[in-house]
């Protein structure tokens, strides 16, 4: 039924059959769910909480044993991605766990100030990965979402009306499972992204990454300390438990990830960094990593989607990765509703790759230039480096660029010619005439209508309360504005409309009458 912003496209071709059949199980076939997500990430719960409160059955998939790790890589939400959590009731208790940052360093004197950013969360919340995991999860349990841990897929097959993935247990137990669809939230090395044959290409960027969890002598004078001089860089950011995260690198210290490493060395490329390296100590946790930038070409195949790290992986600079993931799940979640409960024609589950593939090029583009020009060694690419500080620092429109493209509220979504400017865009989080905010109604996973305050709503309109949440501008704003669940604007006018030709917009993009999720019987034919 609708496009990227809900105008019409045309059809995906799903009749193919993808395959890796090396075990689809042995106990059976179970035809149990809406959507397998493979993986328990934060991309992966926002997904599957989004599923389960909008009442579709959905099975996340995790070969981890049932805890949240404290081994985290990502310490940062910036403001699109607290926006999107404040759409879910998530946010403000996230804000009172971390610690704020209104001025996000990014390398040298290269800093960009966050306090006029045109958000409810104008700064960094600085907060460990598990934090924000362990909400998601609290939020996808509480709506019925399923979890099975310990749990690896091992293959699927997908076909015109479904996926049959193959699983095995900790105890070696195999056994089928059945679904519409198939999201991959597993990472770098994901075995769905492997399944469909997808290749990700792209290239090792940094190598011999080392990261420390350690307790320091020394508190650090900013709350997230990150320098590069010479051939070093470091990072240090507070887990909140008293032990700090260093991630360091040296230029000169290229071995596999596989070399042993000690506190000796961290301490060493921290000194070389920073100046000192503030008595670390008692470390409880050691490791080498590379740094990839890579991407999928597509990310779907059929029935099958890549999401998160699954689908791209960048550099750590400016701390965008769990910020895009979290936007894939938000993208994505919405238009699988849609097309699960009968709403939208399953052509909308193609705007996912017409939307998020473009934001993940951008952010491996963005987030390497960083890097390359933290560690400038040749002296055009430090001359590179010293304009870019002084442009960000001092011209208005380049700092504003810069500020919200780092913190993903800047993103816009291609748009049908001659619609609307604020089609495809962020809405931000405007108040209402009944006192509330745009992200407190977006709250139930609708779309939200914001007419004129001078304009009645009319009994005419069709009867979407599964979907739809009307509203006023608080303000004297004449736009007529759709909502998109995910916080983007499907459709404007700033004409005043009659009734029917409203009833004729909301049917293009809510459908025409209420469809409830059938459940299995809808896998099961």
């Amino acid at each position: 039924m609708t496009g990227t912003n809900g105008n019409p496209t045309g059809t995906t071709d799903t009749t193919s059959t993808t395959s890796a059949t090396d075990n689809l199980g042995t106990a059976g076939t179970t035809d149990h769910t809406g959507v397998i997500v493979v993986g328990s990430g934060p991309t992966g719960l926002l997904l599957a909480g989004d599923l389960a409160t909008a009442g579709i059955p959905v099975t996340v998939l995790e070969k981890r044993p049932r805890k949240i790790s404290n081994l985290s890589r990502a310490f940062a939400l910036h403001a699109r991605s607290l926006e999107q959590l404040d759409a879910r009731g998530l946010a403000d208790d996230l804000e009172a766990t971390g610690r704020t940052l209104d001025r996000l360093r990014l390398f040298g004197r290269l800093s960009i100030d966050l306090t006029d950013l045109p958000s409810r969360f104008n700064h960094v919340l600085v907060l460990p990965q598990y934090e924000v995991e362990k909400a998601l999860a609290r939020r996808a349990v509480e709506a019925g979402a399923g979890f099975r841990y310990d749990t690896e897929m091992t293959g699927l097959v997908q076909d015109a009306d479904g996926v049959t993935v193959g699983t095995r247990g900790a105890d070696g137990r195999t056994e089928s499972l059945r679904a519409a669809y198939v999201v991959g939230a597993d990472g770098m090395r994901s075995a769905v992204r492997g399944a469909i044959g997808l290749p990700f290409p792209g290239k090792s960027v940094i190598r011999s990454v080392v990261l420390a969890d350690v307790k320091l002598a020394e508190q650090p004078d900013e709350l997230l300390t990150v320098s590069a001089v010479g051939d070093a860089f470091a990072f240090l950011a507070p887990f909140g438990d008293g032990y700090y995260r260093v991630i360091g690198w040296h230029r000169g210290r290229d071995v596999p990830d596989t070399e042993p490493l000690d506190l000796a060395e961290v301490k060493e490329i921290t000194r070389l960094a920073l100046g000192h390296d503030y008595g670390m100590h008692d470390a409880r946790w050691m490791s080498r990593f590379h740094s990839d930038e890579r991407q999928a070409p597509a990310y779907r195949v059929g029935r099958v989607f890549l999401a998160g790290d699954a689908a791209h992986v960048h550099t750590p600079a400016g701390g965008q990765g769990m910020n895009t993931g979290l936007q894939d799940a938000a993208n994505l979640s919405w238009k699988l509703v849609s097309v699960l409960a009968g709403h939208a024609d399953p052509a909308l589950l193609d705007t996912y790759q017409a939307e998020r593939h473009p934001v993940g090029k951008a952010v491996l583009r963005s987030s390497g230039g960083l890097v390359r020009l933290a560690m400038a060694k040749r002296p055009w690419t430090r001359a590179a480096r010293a304009a870019l500080t002084g442009l960000v620092s001092h011209v208005g429109p380049a700092r504003r660029k810069a500020t919200a493209q780092v913190t993903g509220i800047g993103y816009r979504y291609p748009a049908p010619r001659g619609t609307h400017p604020l089609t495809g865009t962020r809405v931000p989080d405007v108040r209402l005439a009944d006192g509330t905010r745009l992200y407190e109604a977006l709250r139930d996973g609708h779309f939200v209508l914001i007419t004129p305050a001078h304009e009645p709503f009319s009994h005419e309109l069709p009867p979407h309360p599964d979907r739809l949440t009307t509203a006023h501008w608080a303000s004297a704003r004449r736009t007529t504005l759709l909502v998109r669940p995910d916080g983007y604007a499907a459709w404007a006018t700033d004409a005043t409309l009659a009734p029917d030709a409203l009833h004729s917009v909301l049917v293009t993009y809510l459908g025409p009458t209420p469809v409830r999720w059938p459940g299995v019987g809808l896998l099961t034919k």
